[in-house]
């Protein structure tokens, strides 16, 4: 309604002093009524938007300077979706609601001293405020609503008024690192669930088939080339296809299934439903062409472009979403359905399906498909979420996604610290269980081969999976090697919030997860806090990411690493939290991996004491309890 509309000009007039007012406020009103949202396009700054080398930022300290840089990488043309609207990726994860906001960060930052705190408030820097050098230099928060109030139609509402923000995961925590931090997830789901589904990592002549080639799926090409197998990707927007293309992620393009089927090629994007016409081919010959199905979709977000139904062409999609939002809803619905129909025929013939955590099945259950699992608990599906199957036995053994990069933007900084990264982790692997050292070996092969593959888009950074002992040591070595000059310029950590602790999220990170803690948030609340208090440059939380607002809590960090003694102590206190915080909730939860992995840290950490479960050994105990 009209009251509501004033709210949001009044909203975004705040910024402003009253002079401007009356030429902003047609400018915003008209924007509110073609986008739905004040973005303040005028306020977009003319510089070039990339991470710039550290010291070209005027600040008083390099810990602002850092965060700077982070922000200015993460609405880089190049690394970001869609960046005149401050969308990093997934649709409609933000960096900022508005270019104020982006400014007046900016500002701020430039003036901060090392006894100086940045607060946000879901895009909006509440200002400056006295804290301790030791405390973190930007405390961020997204999304923070009443939980009651946590769904889909509030968080439309809220974002109209220009209160409340989706910060996905790394994108308004600052800390997106561009397509390469999903490649190297992907590429390690898809060995792993070689490994499970197919008996080996030997995946060459295997055929994967999914969909999306966007922000996050865009990485599924690459990723299976790097594990060695072909990958078919429909993709129905030729926007990211040709981007992909140009990127020399995608071999080939064909619109003609046909095509696809004669060839066997490394990778390709069809349009339309591949499944469908897959299904058909093994009906007709017998032949599955197909071993592992997944959908890599923003099904997060299913009703405003995450989402394209099979009836329609991309343009006729397009513009049933904005004349009539309730028919394009029944027929994502429609879509969802005959989706899901012919992957179960397929699964039912030997393809291993698992869902991508980007809330494909959950989506596919309220669209009425045929995904119940028979006795499933609140988090189970018909098919797996790759969590339960695949990554969430890695994250129990405290594996998960650390990353660096080098503020000076030298490309010869980055291959230096792959080198002390790689021997890192080397040097570790000689004295762990085989099970650790399966995972290491996955690592020191991608650390190995990275530079190889032109991963850096944007600031020159890297990933990597490693778990506590591991991450401690390679912050503690690259620190070192500032420290000796060999690394020219401070390195900042950070890592995806898709990790052991920093993320719950029963749909996905915590979907293995089985004690009826699924849908409590205490641990990703606790590890950002924990992360502030032992040596974090900058902490977030979010409400949503991945799977969606009102589905999720994370928390993610960054730190800087500067060469001194006191970075390496904030380091270590804090990666070790960092990682301890989710293996020891997953160990109370009955995880074996997590207990045995609990239980090795204590013996290396005697200052950590963690509660442990007593398992019930004798089943009947209940039973002839519950009987009375």
């Amino acid at each position: 309604g009209q009251s509501r509309l004033s709210l949001a000009l009044r909203n975004s007039l705040r910024y402003f002093p009253p002079t401007h007012h009356n030429h902003l406020a047609s400018e915003f009103a008209q924007e509110l009524r073609q986008y739905g949202h004040i973005y303040m396009y005028r306020f977009c700054p003319p510089v070039h938007m990339r991470a710039y080398p550290i010291d070209q930022y005027p600040c008083r300290t390099p810990q602002a300077a850092s965060i700077m840089l982070m922000i200015m990488n993460n609405l880089d043309p190049a690394v970001a979706q869609f960046p005149q609207e401050l969308v990093t990726y997934g649709g409609n994860g933000q960096v900022f609601s508005n270019w104020a906001q982006f400014r007046l960060v900016m500002y701020y930052l430039s003036e901060m001293t090392e006894e100086q705190t940045l607060v946000m408030y879901s895009g909006h820097p509440a200002g400056l405020f006295p804290s301790l050098p030791s405390s973190p230099r930007a405390i961020i928060t997204n999304g923070m609503v009443i939980p009651n109030y946590s769904s889909r139609e509030q968080y439309e509402k809220m974002f109209a008024l220009g209160v409340s923000m989706y910060g996905q995961m790394t994108a308004g925590s600052y800390c997106y690192i561009g397509p390469q931090g999903i490649v190297h997830g992907t590429m390690l789901t898809v060995l792993n669930a070689g490994r499970r589904y197919l008996g080996s990592d030997d995946l060459r002549g295997r055929v994967l088939v999914t969909s999306g080639l966007g922000g996050m799926s865009g990485a599924q090409a690459k990723a299976a080339v790097i594990a060695g197998c072909v990958g078919v990707i429909a993709e129905v927007d030729a926007t990211p296809l040709r981007k992909r293309h140009e990127q020399g992620w995608l071999m080939e393009v064909t619109s003609d299934i046909e095509h696809c089927i004669r060839l066997n090629l490394t990778y390709l994007c069809v349009f339309l439903s591949a499944r469908e016409r897959l299904l058909k081919e093994y009906e007709m010959t017998d032949e599955l062409l197909v071993d592992l199905g997944s959908d890599q979709t923003s099904l997060h977000n299913p009703f405003s472009g995450g989402y394209y139904p099979v009836q329609l062409s991309f343009q006729q999609a397009n513009q049933l979403m904005a004349t009539d939002p309730a028919h394009f809803k029944t027929m994502v619905h429609e879509s969802l359905c005959r989706q899901v129909a012919a992957i179960n025929k397929l699964s039912e013939a030997g393809m291993f399906f698992w869902d991508y955590g980007n809330a494909f099945l959950l989506e596919a259950q309220r669209a009425g498909a045929a995904v119940q699992k028979e006795g499933g608990g609140a988090t189970e599906f018909r098919y797996p979420s790759y969590v339960q199957h695949i990554m969430g036995d890695i994250f129990s053994l405290g594996f998960g996604p650390f990353r660096w990069v080098c503020t000076s933007g030298d490309s010869r900084d980055l291959a230096l610290t792959d080198d002390i990264a790689a021997t890192v982790l080397e040097e570790i692997s000689a004295n762990v269980t085989e099970r650790v050292q399966q995972q290491y070996n996955d690592n020191i092969r991608w650390i190995r081969e990275a530079g190889k593959h032109s991963m850096v888009v944007g600031s020159q950074a890297r990933i990597l999976y490693s778990d506590q002992k591991g991450r401690v040591c390679i912050a503690l070595a690259i620190n070192k090697a500032i420290a000796d000059g060999r690394v020219s310029a401070p390195v900042v950590i950070s890592r995806d919030h898709h990790d052991v602790s920093g993320t719950d999220s029963p749909f996905r990170e915590t979907s293995n997860v089985y004690d009826g803690s699924a849908f409590c948030a205490d641990m990703a609340v606790q590890n950002f806090v924990g992360d502030a208090f032992r040596g974090a440059t900058w902490v977030s939380l979010h409400n949503g990411g991945g799977v969606g607002w009102g589905e999720v809590i994370n928390g993610g960090f960054g730190l800087l690493l500067d060469g001194s003694e006191e970075a390496a102590k904030r380091a270590s206190l804090m990666l070790n939290w960092d990682v301890s915080n989710g293996v020891a909730r997953r160990c109370w939860s009955g995880n074996s991996n997590a207990y045995e992995t609990i239980q090795r840290t204590m013996k290396e950490q005697r200052q950590l004491r963690v509660t442990m479960p007593f398992p019930v050994q004798d089943e009947h105990v209940l039973d002839r309890a519950l009987q009375g």
